[in-house]
């Protein structure tokens, strides 16, 4: 089986006349696409609101789109809260879900009317310090522990992750904000990551559903809004059948009409996260085919490295890859799919049954727009790549420039360091 890309070789041949590879490259039809459908599956919920996970493609020209939907943003960082807020999302458009947080970014969050969600109880205390009072609305981040499972198996470990409330500390945190005058109350939970299966949100709906109906019973406290968090995730492997939105979507409204309407909590909205839903299969990383290698394996050198895409390298992690024009060619050569680092993990694809590649061809590593460009670094001295727009038109936007070296050595302002390179050369 194989994946179809958003873009062709003559397109790319185009392209690199004008940006040389590697860059990433993300398709705006298929952007706007699926955010309307997300839209259009839970506009069951009146309240229903997409906080779009920043940290998956932090990129203002992407977050616009969105915006365009009803979207607001998910941010962990003050960075991301300055970003979201440069690119006019306001007064509750804006989720702060962090965790080990300065003082200084819940003061800024609050500043720019960030919802806030506590990750532990003890931070209620020192949000109450840090801005002298706490906000009319806060969330709280809730962790079961245990292992989380659906019909056909486990999902995941709570367990194990460092965050959110226990159950005894949930309860006891609503009790605190209540007595302390917060007046709207939300809940949210992050319990797998990557679903590939249309049963985790219905599941982890029903968990937190039910939860908020004992904390009304049992605090007094009735829940605003459910955070369903992110987790619903991509098929990179093009075996896997994609996630159905919609039915999703329909599920969480029987369980929500099943256990919160009965109780009088018909008017919760119901609110998401999604980073990797919203923008992994519309991402590609483009590189090209620069040496060979005959060892004890086969090797294909690229111009691209774990600096533009890390996932294989720290994962594991499974990209799909096409070698532009060859895509009907037999995929009879194995290789090891390699870029330039001094780490024997920057391997982008390791014994894939691939078309022949020779010396020039460019590849197309799909389902690089979600945790792609993001989480790239300078290692080695590499430099981060440009981010494109493939708009619907068919036409090229520029939307991130590659880095140059004046922007890596631009902190060493305490070295003269500018006097002394030659950054024309």
């Amino acid at each position: 089986m194989t994946k179809k890309p958003f873009v062709t070789k003559e397109q790319l041949d185009e392209i690199v006349k004008t940006y040389p590879t590697p860059f990433h490259i993300y398709d705006e039809k298929g952007i706007r696409e699926n955010a309307k459908a997300l839209k259009e599956a839970f506009s069951w919920n009146k309240g229903y609101k997409e906080f779009f996970a920043v940290k998956a493609t932090p990129n203002p020209f992407l977050m616009e789109i969105l915006k365009e939907y009803g979207c607001g943003t998910d941010c962990s960082s003050k960075t991301e809260l300055m970003l979201s807020e440069a690119c006019g999302f306001g007064q509750g458009e804006i989720m702060f879900s962090s965790n080990e947080t300065p003082a200084s970014e819940y003061i800024y969050a609050d500043k720019i009317g960030g919802i806030i969600n506590l990750d532990d109880i003890t931070h209620i205390p020192y949000l109450e310090k840090a801005l002298g009072k706490l906000p009319k609305t806060l969330s709280l981040r809730y962790n079961p522990g245990g292992v989380f499972t659906i019909a056909n198996g486990i999902m995941d470990n709570p367990g194990d992750a460092k965050y959110g409330f226990t159950t005894e500390q949930l309860f006891e945190g609503y009790r605190m904000l209540k007595d302390k005058g917060v007046e709207r109350f939300g809940m949210h939970s992050f319990l797998a990551s990557n679903t590939v299966t249309n049963e985790y949100y219905p599941v982890l709906a029903k968990l937190l559903f039910e939860t908020a109906v004992k904390i009304k019973e049992e605090c007094g406290v009735t829940i605003d809004f459910i955070n369903l968090s992110g987790g619903i995730g991509i098929p990179y492997r093009p075996d896997q059948e994609p996630n159905d939105i919609r039915l999703i979507g329909a599920k969480v409204k029987e369980v929500y009409d099943e256990v919160l309407v009965p109780a009088g909590m018909g008017d919760v909205a119901i609110y998401t996260e999604l980073g990797r839903f919203m923008m992994g299969p519309y991402g590609h990383l483009v590189t090209t085919a620069i040496h060979e290698k005959h060892t004890h394996k086969e090797y294909i050198g690229c111009d691209a490295c774990a600096v533009n895409l890390m996932r294989p390298a720290m994962y594991g992690a499974y990209h799909h890859i096409t070698v532009a024009g060859k895509e009907d060619a037999p995929c009879d050569h194995k290789y090891d799919i390699v870029g330039s680092l001094c780490e024997n993990n920057d391997k982008f694809a390791i014994d894939r049954m691939l078309p022949e590649i020779e010396i020039g061809d460019k590849l197309i590593i799909h389902d690089t727009g979600a945790h792609g460009f993001s989480m790239g670094y300078n290692y080695n001295g590499k430099l981060k790549s440009a981010e494109l727009l493939l708009k619907e038109d068919g036409s090229v936007k520029l939307i991130r420039r590659a880095e140059t070296p004046k922007d890596y050595f631009a902190t060493f302002d305490c070295f003269d360091i500018f006097n002394k390179l030659d950054f024309e050369a």
